[in-house]
């Protein structure tokens, strides 16, 4: 099953139809229980996070259960069919509006306004991408959007002095760094990651009011178009439509590659595995037009909880300074609480200042942020879209009759919607 698919069969929905019968169940010990996304690894500050919740709530208990991405849609589908699900969840991207959408979690719109010093602890625009219909439905838990990855050393070999600007010297930039082994330009594709390449063009994928497609245009033909020569001439790597995180990341940190679309993470991947990776060799840039897709994970409680009380309070500790604190410094990772972020960025530039520039793009132009539309069924839209995308992209069809045949079938989700 494939991370983003949500809630498709008939028992699971079901199930979340009949969450409201037993939201406020309060029979049992005062346990919870705390699902992550694929942070097996940090098993011995997980538990120690614990250890120091519970013993100053006694008679409270919280079970950990980790899954891979893979895995975890499917793990929290049969768990919500069968009436059981996890108190807090670590859920990435717009999974968590899904599950909002499908009745699955808990509004949390009452517990921010009753609590505006934790609300306004977190950078707003990143809070934002869990709004739907007007409701909060998840906290930040670590945030990122794509930036602008370039290999200065392939720059200055093709006689070039800074990232690109346009779109258009994305493509003529990509052409003067490939030849051979090198391609100019690669891009992570999942969750809309590519978007702004598109919104930089003025294409946008749904009307304002999210009911009509919108991309089916002549602009929208004329950049998937280039986008498609561009693959085939190999400007752009074909890694770009095929990969989705090893693959685009590892064909960059071979040094091979003029630059990558990729979210911050990225940068502790390629340093892995690119032994030139350095201030002199590497830059961090926004894109052009300052566009970027967040690609972020979030907390949230599930509306079937039986401790609805207690599983804030958790979400709240795992917020707090120290908790927070001790995981952006162990992991080097941004939180969405403004001042632990800055905090981390002040020492990242004594000890790693190019680590620094990378996680500082992540707090600039966080209102030009797209592909984060706030869609109930967004892997359905991406599911109708993406294929068709690919196909063109890949030169298995024209750019024209790709988006005339995505047009149909975005259009038809947007009906059964």
């Amino acid at each position: 099953m494939k991370r983003r698919t949500l809630l498709k069969t008939a028992a699971a929905s079901a199930a979340v139809a009949a969450l409201p019968r037993r939201i406020y169940a309060q029979t049992g010990p005062r346990k919870i229980t705390f699902m992550t996304w694929n942070l097996v690894d940090m098993e011995d500050m997980i538990r120690g996070w614990i250890r120091g919740f519970v013993q100053t709530r006694p008679g409270v208990e919280v079970e950990w259960i980790d899954k891979k991405g893979p895995e975890l849609p499917a793990f929290y589908q049969t768990q919500l069919a069968a009436g059981t699900p996890p108190d807090v969840i670590d859920i990435q991207g717009a999974l968590g509006l899904e599950y909002a959408g499908q009745g699955a979690l808990l509004d949390l719109t009452p517990r921010f306004a009753a609590d505006a010093a934790f609300k306004n602890q977190f950078e707003q625009a990143y809070l934002a991408n869990w709004v739907l219909d007007g409701k909060n439905w998840m906290a930040p838990y670590y945030i990122s959007k794509t930036l602008l990855f370039w290999n200065k050393t392939l720059f200055r070999q093709a006689g070039l002095d800074r990232p690109p600007q346009t779109f258009d010297e994305i493509l003529a930039f990509s052409r003067r760094m490939t030849s051979g082994e090198k391609s100019g330009f690669l891009t992570l594709n999942f969750d809309w990651l590519y978007w702004p390449l598109f919104q930089m063009n003025g294409v946008d994928l749904l009307s304002p009011g999210r009911d009509r497609v919108a991309f089916n245009t002549p602009q929208g033909i004329d950049v998937l178009d280039k986008l498609a020569k561009a693959t085939s001439d190999g400007a752009i790597n074909r890694i770009s439509w095929t990969g989705r995180w090893v693959e685009p990341n590892g064909a960059f940190a071979t040094g091979n590659v003029g630059m990558l679309q990729a979210h911050s993470p990225a940068y502790f991947f390629i340093k892995s595995q690119g032994s030139w990776v350095n201030a002199d060799t590497l830059g961090a840039a926004q894109a052009p037009g300052n566009w970027a897709t967040p690609n972020s994970h979030g907390l949230g409680i599930s509306r079937g909880s039986r401790q609805p009380d207690l599983a804030w309070d958790f979400i709240k500790y795992l917020q707090s300074e120290r908790v927070a604190g001790e995981f952006s410094n162990n992991r080097r990772i941004l939180t969405g609480i403004t001042a632990i972020d800055r905090a981390l960025m002040t020492r990242l530039d004594r000890e790693e200042p190019l680590a620094a520039a990378v996680l500082r793009t992540q707090y600039e132009h966080t209102d030009k942020q797209c592909g984060n539309w706030p869609l109930a069924n967004d892997s359905r839209i991406k599911d109708a879209f993406w294929p068709e995308l690919q196909n063109a992209l890949l030169g298995r069809k024209d750019a024209r009759t790709a988006l005339a045949d995505a047009d149909r079938r975005v259009a038809r989700e947007l009906r059964r919607a």
